[in-house]
């Protein structure tokens, strides 16, 4: 009776925390006439597709576009943080752990000072409006976090390993590459999806450093959509629904 119970209960809050997500796709699905209805549709009356219509014609290129910069993000996050988490971790630099608390607290500077950072750095160099650029910013969100979680798991590799591979006559970047990073794949997919995920969501460095460019991300495609006269709402929930795909 007590197993149920939880259960029971656990369901109810995943239900409630999940409903918004389906509000999401019931609005999406709803015609712009019915959407001040009170009170409003649980499911929707009279289906229709004309959000996600709008989608396809116009939101693609951001799709596009964030997708690239969450790949491009992942893909720098890994290359500088794996070799960072494992030299911490296992070769001990002097002032290691200077550095490990530097990382920490990294990630207590706040995004929109960062952000002002950024702009007057990419203004001298002109990367403002760039995906290189959008990409270098959200992986300084990444990389402080993203060593702390690799020299972590690496501290946990048995040294009899690194001592053997040493002693076949693997130097540090060789052990690194074939014994290491192949045991630290769970860090690596951990690392990525992270990554992923806060440069897919990120709106601060887009609006600051790629606001009105030719390469936007879907935070500012469904930012576009609002507005005192706009009244798109299936089509900001079906770009809702459509951009919370590849983060799911």
């Amino acid at each position: 009776m007590r197993t149920r119970l939880k259960t029971a209960l656990g369901l109810l809050l995943t239900g409630i925390m999940l409903f918004p997500v389906y509000w999401m796709l019931n609005v999406s699905l709803t015609r712009d006439q019915d959407m001040r209805k009170s009170p409003p549709d649980l499911f929707p009356s009279h289906v229709t597709l004309e959000g996600y219509r709008a989608v396809v014609d116009q939101q693609l290129p951001y799709l596009g576009t964030s997708l690239v910069i969450g790949l491009g993000t992942v893909a720098l996050t890994v290359a500088l943080a794996a070799p960072a988490g494992y030299a911490l971790a296992k070769l001990r630099p002097r002032g290691g752990g200077i550095m490990s608390f530097v990382l920490l607290a990294a990630q207590m500077i706040p995004g929109i000072i960062m952000a002002m950072g950024f702009y007057a750095i990419y203004l001298q160099l002109g990367l403002l409006q760039t995906v290189p650029g959008l990409i270098v910013a959200d992986s300084t969100l990444a990389v402080p976090f993203a060593v702390l979680i690799f020299t972590a798991f690496m501290s946990g590799i048995p040294g009899e390993l690194l001592q053997a591979a040493k002693t076949d006559g693997a130097g540090p970047l060789r052990t690194f590459w074939s014994v290491v990073l192949p045991m630290s794949r769970n860090a690596v997919v951990t690392v990525s999806l992270f990554a992923f995920l806060w440069s897919w969501s990120d709106f601060i460095f887009a609006s600051t450093l790629a606001g009105g460019g030719a390469h936007e991300p879907i935070t500012l495609g469904i930012y576009h959509y609002i507005g005192n006269n706009n009244q798109q709402w299936n089509a900001i929930m079906a770009t809702a629904v459509v951009a919370s795909l590849p983060a799911a």
